[in-house]
């Protein structure tokens, strides 16, 4: 009786009613099940384990988001037969995975009505639950794959018949069950649920109180708790929108409350936030699909991702740093703040899962999903140390909920983009724009990387980050390699700024989620987001200049690199944000934004000049502002 209660009051929670939510509950709790299951024994063989990822995902997705808004008895039917249509696909992929390895490129009437259901469910999945962007494209791309052939010049191919279409979008691993899928269901599944048990066991809270406790008597102090927590929730979370809402919703009122008005509050949150996609050791999807896609370890990317992360926290610390002395923003008083040294005693604990995958990662070297599975143990073990962590049985309930629900976009969002990269393999689409970029770019690569830029930036405004990265990975990333660019630098480069369109507007989903907790206009906001992630837009063009910052190269190389590209964002926020010691006129931010210039090219020639002006400049400022304070004294 009392098991009984206890998933009726879990399935309110979650507002799961009916056969419908009975439904969600069930495969929620398989897929949790089986992606833990093969994080410790390793993934089954690729058409099991990828079909699995878009079963669960497809059916999860047609229960829980219903075909019509008014949810009744027809919507009910349609959705019951979208999942009676992906159960079939997909098992039937299961059970004739072999039949589709040898008969592939000569499919049986069965396999077309399979693979044309499995393609359908996909889409409409996609759309359900991401919006029409994604699906928009995907059919713009069909239709390219079908006429391609009446198409002019260097876009046209020999076209694709329905035999052509079915087999390498269905019956191969180029099209939904391609890269994309492979890299969801071998490794973003099983650290979502890493995500998901530290959510529950109160590792977010903890991590708001200690950046409040330690940097929120300081000017600005909210802001830069902001900036601290979000980028110790980012190690654990890769979702730009899920850590807005899990720390904004404590440092954002806190921001107002010290005199940020709601939209610069909801758009510093929003950046900091952002940044937990680039932040290791937990990224965002992409990033896994990235290991995946260059056939290297994860802790590599990992590791190239750290110093880049780095100074996009430390750009947005000198900006809120600027703009807090600026408009003289005090910080909260430390007899407001809890004492960080009584957390650290009784919350300190909930960071050893951090440290734990990081070993696991980079010293024990295991696979990067055993790595996250003996995390996630470790996490139920360390949570037993206190009554108000401790992982109960609901709340593991709740964990494998919260993993396979969080999940549900990956899983489709993969399988729609493989199907773009099948048609642009196919059809050889890839090859011509590779050639098409490097024509118009004249050979030269500052030029292609403005391009690429600009490329992830609006793709990204319709697309999730991990669709919006495959598709330019797929696409740019060639040709900047081409160019002589290191391929990891290449696809981080794509990666990176397909992850700043989640604060870009028109369709800023981070800047518009900060918006949303402060109480402001979405489209203010996402512009003031812009201003203080501007030094962060910089910094894929410092590692692609300089590979010493993903740390490719010699130590001493790699600490000057470091050295000079931290003084070379200070001087760019000074430049940027118009303060230093004082109001900064508007000749010395041209020339400190001269100087972040040059000391972002490697090499002592750029450096030593950029260096030697900026420290005159800072020289110079804080003789001005001593002379203010002297004269406003003496007044």
């Amino acid at each position: 009786m009392k098991l009984k209660s206890e998933i009726k009051s879990i399935m309110d929670e979650y507002k799961f009613s009916g056969p419908r939510g009975v439904l969600t509950l069930i495969i929620c709790l398989f897929s949790s099940a089986y992606f833990l299951y093969t994080a410790y024994k390793g993934p089954f063989p690729s058409f099991i384990q990828r079909s699995m990822l878009l079963l669960v995902c497809t059916t999860v997705i047609f229960l829980s988001k219903p075909f019509l808004e008014k949810d009744n008895k027809l919507t009910f039917a349609i959705d019951l037969l979208l999942v009676a249509a992906s159960l079939a696909g997909f098992i039937y992929t299961i059970i004739a995975r072999d039949h589709l390895h040898i008969y592939a490129g000569m499919p049986f009437k069965s396999d077309y009505v399979f693979g044309i259901m499995c393609l359908f469910c996909v889409v409409e999945a996609t759309r359900r639950k991401v919006g029409k962007a994604l699906p928009i494209m995907v059919i713009v791309f069909v239709l390219y794959g079908i006429f391609g052939k009446y198409l002019p010049g260097l876009l046209q191919h020999r076209g694709m018949s329905l035999k052509a279409f079915v087999t390498a979008l269905y019956m191969s691993e180029d099209g939904i069950f391609g890269q994309p899928a492979t890299a969801a269901a071998n490794f973003v599944m099983a650290f979502i649920l890493f995500g998901a048990f530290l959510s529950i066991s109160g590792a977010g809270q903890a991590f708001t109180d200690i950046a409040i406790s330690g940097f929120g008597s300081m000017r600005g102090g909210p802001a830069k708790a902001a900036v601290v927590s979000s980028a110790l929730m980012g190690m654990v979370s890769g979702s730009a929108v899920a850590n807005v809402v899990t720390t904004g919703t404590f440092t954002i009122p806190l921001m107002k409350k010290s005199g940020y008005d709601p939209a610069s509050a909801g758009a510093v949150e929003a950046v900091a936030s952002t940044g937990g996609q680039i932040m290791p050791p937990v990224m965002g999807a992409a990033a896994f699909i990235m290991a995946d896609t260059l056939g290297i370890p994860y802790w590599n990317v990992v590791k190239a991702a750290f110093v880049p992360a780095f100074l996009y926290y430390v750009a947005l610390f000198f900006m809120v740093d600027f703009q807090a002395a600026k408009s003289k923003l005090l910080g909260i008083p430390r007899d407001q703040l809890p004492d960080i040294r009584k957390l650290f005693l009784t919350n300190g604990y909930l960071l050893l899962p951090i440290v734990s995958l990081v070993y696991f990662l980079g010293v024990v070297r295991i696979s990067a999903q055993k790595s996250v599975f003996y995390t996630i143990l470790v996490i139920i073990v360390i949570s037993m140390f206190r009554k108000e962590t401790r992982v109960t049985p609901r709340k593991f309930v709740k964990a494998l909920i919260d993993g396979a629900m969080g999940g549900l976009e990956v899983g489709v969002v993969c399988g729609c983009a493989g199907i773009v990269i099948g048609i642009i393999l196919r059809s050889g689409l890839g090859m011509s724009l590779t050639n098409i970029l490097i024509q118009i770019a004249g050979g030269r690569l500052i030029v292609l990387m403005i391009l690429t830029m600009i490329t992830s930036i609006i793709l990204g405004m319709g697309l999730p980050t991990s669709a919006c990265y495959i598709i330019v990975a797929v696409l740019i990333a060639p040709a900047m390699i081409k160019l002589g660019v290191a391929p990891l630098a290449a696809h981080m480069f794509a990666f990176y700024y397909g992850c700043l369109s989640a604060i870009t507007p028109p369709v800023a989903l981070a800047s518009y989620a900060g918006a949303s907790l402060a109480g402001a206009n979405q489209m203010t906001t996402g512009w003031k987001a812009v201003r203080f992630g501007l030094c962060g837009f910089i910094v894929p063009f410092m590692f692609v200049s300089g590979n010493e910052l993903l740390l490719m190269g010699p130590l001493p190389g790699v600490i000057l690199a470091c050295a000079t590209s931290i003084v070379g964002t200070y001087f760019l926020s000074v430049g940027l944000m118009g303060y230093q010691f004082t109001h900064v006129a508007w000749v010395f931010r041209v020339i400190y934004f001269i100087c972040a210039l040059l000391m972002i090219l490697p090499g002592w020639a750029t450096d030593l000049p950029g260096l030697a002006v900026g420290v005159v400049l800072s020289i110079i400022n804080f003789g001005i502002s001593r002379k203010q304070k002297t004269s406003a004294v003496a007044a």
